[in-house]
C-alpha cells in the first residue's frame, strides 16, 4: 500500500494509519474533521461527496460536522468502508485528489491547523486496569501481601471523570489547590498542591448508536462499540488524593485537567497489532469473557521537558500490560443497565510494566518521592515542578511503516489565585 502523499518511514501517519481529527485554520476557524496522512490533513469536508459507498452514500453529511460524534454512531460497517474510501482516494494510483488545483483546496499541512478534541465528550470514565500500577500503589500504601484490594481481579475497577476538563494536547494545566494532610494524625491544610503528578494512559471513543437505559453489553460484542484509541494524560494531584479518596474515591485530585491526543486511531488501523490478552486468573464472569485478543503492542513513552527546553524521556512502557481489556471495561460499565452515547471517553488507568523503567506515573517511577528522578539537565524531580512539561507518544512497529498516535502534551503553570 503506498500513497500519492510522500512521507518519511518514521512518520506516525501513512495511509496504513489514517487517524480522524478535528482542526480548524487562521483562514477557515470552522471547526473540520480531518484525517491525518504524512505530514498533511485530508480536510473531509471538501470531499465528502466521495463517499458514495452503500454505507455512506446517504450520510455523507456526518463529514460536514464539527465532531466526530455522527460518524462515530454509525458503527463499524461504516467505520470500514470510510477507511477503504480513503485509502483509496490516497492510493498512488488514483488519480482523484492528485491535480494542483483539488490538492490545494483539500490538504492542509498539520504545522499550520490547530487541533481540537475530536468528539463531544458527553461522559469520562477512567478505570484501572494495570495490575502492575495497582501492585505498586498498592504496596505504596498498604503492604506487598495486601497490594491489591480483594475485589481487583474480579472486575475492572473505575470512576466517572469530569468530561468538562478533558483537553486537547497544547493546553496548559494550573497547578491545583486544595486540602491536604501534611502531616498523619494533625488537622489538615489548604494549599497548592505539592506532589503533582502525570499518568500514562490510553483511552477509547464510544460509538456505535446509543445504548438505552437498562440495555448491557457483553464483553463478547463490546468492540463494535469502540470507534479508536488516544493517548492520555490524566494529571494528578497525589496529596490531594491521598486525603480525599477513602470513602468515594477520586475527586478533586483528577477534575482540574486530562490531556488528550488529537489524532484518534481506530481498531482497523491497530489491529495488525493484536497480541494475546493479559493471562487472568481467576476466570472472569461470563459478561466478562471474550474469545478474541485485544490488547495492542502499543510502545508508550514519557518525556519530562524542564523550563529550559531540555527533555528527558523518564519510562517507557506498553499498552499489552493491560490486565483487563477495553471490551471488559465496557461491559463492565454497561453490566448494570448504565447507558452509553456516541463520543463517551473511556480511560484505562496508568498503564505500567513489570520494571521500574517501565512504570507510567511520577508516583511510582520516584516510589512515592524516595528516589529522585534524574534528568538531563542536571536537576531531578520527585513530582512535576512548575514549568515542566509533559509530552506523551505512542507507536506500533509495522514492516517499513509505523502507526502512531501524534504526541499528547501538556506544561503544567502555576497555581490561578482564588
Amino acid at each position: 500500500m503506498k500513497s500519492f502523499i510522500e512521507y518519511s518511514f518514521q512518520s506516525d501517519f501513512p495511509i496504513q494509519n489514517l487517524p480522524y481529527g478535528v482542526f480548524s485554520t487562521s483562514d477557515n476557524k470552522k471547526k473540520r474533521i480531518g484525517v491525518a496522512i504524512g505530514d498533511l490533513i485530508l480536510d473531509l469536508s471538501a470531499i465528502a461527496h466521495l463517499f458514495t459507498g452503500p454505507f455512506l452514500s446517504d450520510k455523507q453529511d456526518v463529514f460536514r460536522q464539527d465532531c466526530l460524534n455522527d460518524f462515530m454512531s454509525l458503527g463499524r460497517p461504516s467505520w470500514i468502508e470510510a477507511r477503504k474510501t480513503l485509502q483509496k482516494l490516497l492510493a498512488v494510483e488514483n488519480e482523484t485528489l492528485q491535480q494542483d488545483e483539488i490538492r490545494s483546496k483539500v490538504f492542509v499541512q498539520q504545522k499550520s491547523a490547530t487541533m481540537h478534541l475530536p468528539a463531544k465528550i458527553g461522559d469520562y470514565t477512567d478505570f484501572y486496569s494495570s495490575i502492575h500500577h495497582a501492585t505498586n500503589v498498592g504496596i505504596m500504601f498498604r503492604d506487598k501481601n495486601n497490594a491489591l484490594l480483594p475485589n481487583w481481579k474480579y472486575l475492572p475497577v473505575g470512576y466517572h471523570g469530569r468530561a468538562s476538563s478533558v483537553v486537547i494536547s497544547g493546553t496548559s494545566i494550573h497547578r491545583p489547590k486544595g486540602q491536604t494532610l501534611p502531616v498523619e494524625g494533625a488537622p489538615p491544610a489548604f494549599g497548592p498542591s505539592r506532589l503533582m503528578d502525570f499518568e500514562l494512559e490510553m483511552a477509547f471513543f464510544v460509538g456505535g448508536p446509543p445504548t438505552n437505559l437498562g440495555d448491557s453489553i457483553p464483553a463478547a460484542k463490546a468492540r463494535d462499540h469502540i470507534f479508536g484509541l488516544v493517548i492520555m494524560n490524566d494529571w494528578s494531584a497525589r496529596d490531594i488524593q491521598k486525603w480525599e479518596y477513602v470513602p468515594l474515591g477520586p475527586f478533586g485530585a483528577k477534575n482540574l485537567g486530562t490531556t488528550i491526543s488529537p489524532w484518534v486511531v481506530t481498531l482497523e488501523a491497530l489491529e495488525p497489532f493484536i497480541v494475546p490478552n493479559y493471562p487472568q486468573d481467576p476466570v472472569p464472569f461470563p459478561y466478562l469473557q471474550h474469545d478474541n485478543a485485544s490488547n495492542f503492542d502499543i510502545n508508550l513513552e514519557v518525556d519530562i521537558k524542564t523550563p529550559e527546553g531540555i527533555a528527558t524521556t523518564v519510562t517507557r512502557s506498553n499498552y499489552k500490560y493491560l490486565y483487563w481489556t477495553a471490551q471488559q471495561q465496557l461491559a463492565h460499565h454497561t453490566v448494570t443497565g448504565c447507558n452509553i452515547n456516541p463520543g463517551d471517553l473511556m480511560a484505562s488507568g496508568t498503564i505500567s510494566g513489570e520494571n521500574a523503567d517501565a512504570f507510567g506515573s511520577m508516583l511510582e517511577l520516584s516510589w512515592k518521592g524516595t528516589q529522585p528522578i534524574k534528568l538531563k539537565d542536571g536537576t531531578t524531580r520527585k513530582f512535576l515542578q512548575d514549568g515542566d512539561e509533559v509530552i506523551m507518544r505512542g507507536h506500533c512497529n509495522g514492516d517499513g511503516y509505523k502507526i502512531g498516535f501524534g504526541t499528547c502534551s501538556g506544561k503544567l503553570l502555576p497555581i490561578k489565585e482564588m
